[in-house]
């Protein structure tokens, strides 16, 4: 059986840890100065090697050649996430004692120190406050937050950090060099991306795609991994930055549906993506920032797929409205259009949507953010002719909360209360936090003079009319698909094209 290539690269000395000088340089200077404490605590991420420099330092302190057997018996090492209660602490607190068998110091190693029990870790406090001369612990752990104060100030603390991309990069082709695989630049940035700043787990996914016969590329990375090509993410890109149309758009994302691509891997492909853009000195950075802001959620989103459909189709610039329409239409007339709602009539089925939405003013408005507002200081009512100046407001000085806000149905048939329906959780949660009310109450009182009551719902089939307006603008009222609109709307599937 062959050995897995983490352990076999496994760091064996301190000029070897890989990432991490501002912690090898300072123990090395107290090794040469013997100036060795009785207790470490080394934290941060996994994978990024403390449990390599715990016994790295285990062999140091003692003179010994660093031995991967783990046979040294003065070198204990204990798994706290399955050695976690008091028994196995009293057990090490009777042993301590017990003098070197071989070696000058007898070390021990507890990894994942957070695991213990609170009477574990009252047994442990009383060792390391006062541990025989002979001893040494080196606690280690991913989640410092959730140790006790009085164990953390009896320890010299190392605080490890995540791997630099660079740095996994030229040691991924170092190891891909003595194991004479033959893989390309590209396919070792890919690794090193998707390890997130863990060394030993980008070198897993090494050791995983080196089983490919032949020279290995992005693409078998790609595959590997589950993720969508640079090819299908950077068109879903010009798409958004250049503009398009709604069929292109959904045909590529169905597409990458249809290989079984998650929604919360596409927008993370498009968010390094994005990032990536704002350096070019052309890019429209506040566009990009919003539909950053937007991808963060799709995957707290209940429904992921449609909500980065939703995002998508909401930031895409139109460029052809004509090429917008699809097998199966819905026609839109302005005469059914009205000042409180529209009706959708699709030719399919007979069906009929009907659905209430507050009429709205042209939203090109709301684009604009330095558009001034002539704000009314008489008392007027909360409708659905001032509802639109209200969001114009919020977008000038809460463009966040805007984003939400915006994809509400309003209803202002309760005199003195607001009520905003989401068809998505998420949305009304954020609606719902005390903040957020307070602000969208201090503009609806400032245009109004009105302290209004504002309630948050959740309704599946709740329709914003901010985005069902675009909709219907991008069309000219014409041939307006309805596979894209039920989609949205959560009335239907996609039809495959």
């Amino acid at each position: 059986m062959g050995q897995a290539l983490y352990r076999k690269y496994r760091s064996k000395s301190l000029d070897e840890i890989v990432g991490q000088p501002h912690i090898t340089q300072t123990l090395a200077n107290a090794l040469k100065q013997n100036r060795i404490s009785h207790a470490y605590l080394f934290s941060g991420p996994r994978g990024v090697g403390k449990t390599s420099l715990a016994r790295i330092l285990a062999y140091s302190v003692n003179n010994l050649p660093y031995d991967d057997s783990g046979s040294n018996m003065d070198i204990i090492e204990i798994d706290a996430a399955s050695n976690r209660r008091i028994d196995e602490i009293r057990d090490l607190r009777e042993k301590v004692h017990i003098a070197p068998a071989a070696a000058k110091y007898k070390v021990y190693i507890i990894d994942e120190v957070h695991m213990l029990t609170k009477e574990a870790f009252n047994a442990l406090l009383k060792t390391l406050e006062e541990p025989p001369a002979h001893i040494i612990f080196i606690l280690a752990t991913t989640e410092v937050h959730k140790l006790p104060e009085t164990i953390i100030s009896r320890t010299q603390r190392f605080s490890f950090k995540s791997v630099v991309k660079s740095d996994i990069v030229n040691h991924l082709r170092f190891i891909s060099k003595q194991e004479k695989l033959n893989i390309n630049e590209a396919a070792l940035e890919m690794l090193a991306e998707h390890g997130d700043g863990s060394m030993r787990d980008s070198i897993g996914l090494l050791d995983q795609v080196s089983n490919k016969s032949g020279a290995i590329n992005i693409e078998d990375v790609e595959i590997m991994l589950g993720i969508p090509s640079d090819e299908a993410i950077n068109s879903l890109l010009k798409l958004m930055l250049n503009g398009g149309t709604f069929k292109s758009l959904i045909s590529i994302l169905g597409g990458l549906y249809d290989h079984g691509f998650q929604s919360s891997l596409i927008a993370k492909r498009l968010l390094t993506k994005l990032r990536a853009s704002l350096l070019e000195d052309n890019a429209d950075k506040d566009k990009i920032l919003g539909i950053m802001g937007s991808l963060i959620d799709v995957t707290a989103s209940p429904e992921p797929d449609r909500y980065l459909e939703i995002i998508l189709l909401r930031n895409l610039p139109v460029t052809d409205h004509k090429s917008n329409n699809f097998d199966n239409t819905v026609n839109i007339t302005t005469s059914e259009v009205k000042s409180s709602d529209f009706t959708i009539e699709a030719s399919k089925n007979n069906k009929k949507l009907n659905t209430p939405i507050a009429s709205i003013k042209h939203t090109e408005e709301l684009a604009k953010p330095d558009v001034k507002i002539n704000l009314i200081k008489s008392k007027k009512l909360l409708n659905s002719t001032v509802w639109p100046e209200v969001l114009i407001i919020l977008k000038q000085r809460h463009n966040t909360l805007y984003s939400v806000v915006r994809m509400a149905q309003p209803d202002f048939t309760v005199p003195g209360t607001l009520k905003l329906s989401f068809a998505f959780a998420f949305h009304q949660k954020r609606l719902n936090d005390d903040a957020n009310r307070q602000k969208l109450s201090d503009i609806i009182k400032e245009i109004t003079g009105q302290t209004i009551i504002i309630e948050g719902l959740h309704d599946n089939n709740a329709v914003s009319p901010e985005l069902a307006k675009e909709l219907v603008n991008s069309t000219k009222m014409d041939n307006l698909n309805l596979t894209a609109v039920s989609n949205i709307f959560g009335e239907s599937e996609l039809l495959e094209s």
